[in-house]
């Protein structure tokens, strides 16, 4: 596996080793010890999966408060993605700045988005599966999110007028959003 470093000192994108023969292809998308001899150590719980059928669709931005904050490790099974974190974490000095990427089905490509993220998506094609890896299980009570659109960090999204759920539309600008991660400080 290829790691791939970002503007994020935390943040990854991962290329798994692809086999291509007459017959299709075949890669690992996950094994912990290729992570852990990258340097990422992270014991995933759950494994999600969402599929949205017109491209268009729009979810996110999303994260959870700590104790129960989540990492993640996304990617796309079939389809193509727009793929977005913001650093939420209140003491950064990358504070409020986003990084996209694109994930698909061609490309193979994974992001690792750490706790102290936000994350969020929309789907460059129809029928796009997006798949991912979380080291903590869902728990509503700390269940966030931050508006889509937020001038104040202004990402470059490839759409304008996104299909949402009534939840996304409705999430707070990053300025008031519930926030509690910050970066540890240096012993």
């Amino acid at each position: 596996m290829n790691k791939i470093e970002t503007k994020f000192q935390e943040v990854f994108i991962l290329e798994p080793k692809v086999y291509i023969d007459h017959r299709g292809k075949f890669m690992e998308s996950y094994n912990k010890n290729s992570l852990e001899q990258l340097g990422i150590q992270v014991d995933f719980v759950q494994d999600n999966q969402s599929v949205s059928n017109p491209a268009g669709v729009l979810r996110g931005l999303h994260y959870q408060l700590n104790p129960k904050a989540q990492t993640k490790l996304v990617r796309v099974s079939s389809g193509i993605i727009f793929d977005v974190i913001v650093d939420i974490r209140t003491n950064s000095p990358t504070f409020g700045q986003w990084l996209g990427v694109i994930l698909s089905e061609y490309n193979n490509r994974q992001i690792f988005v750490p706790k102290g993220f936000a994350h969020g998506f929309c789907t460059l094609a129809p029928n796009t599966t997006v798949c991912y890896k979380v080291d903590q299980y869902y728990h509503p009570v700390y269940d966030r999110g931050i508006l889509w659109d937020d001038p104040d960090i202004g990402i470059d999204w490839p759409i304008t007028t996104p299909i949402l759920s009534d939840k996304d539309s409705k999430h707070p600008l990053l300025k008031y959003a519930d926030l509690n991660f910050s970066i540890k400080e240096p012993d």
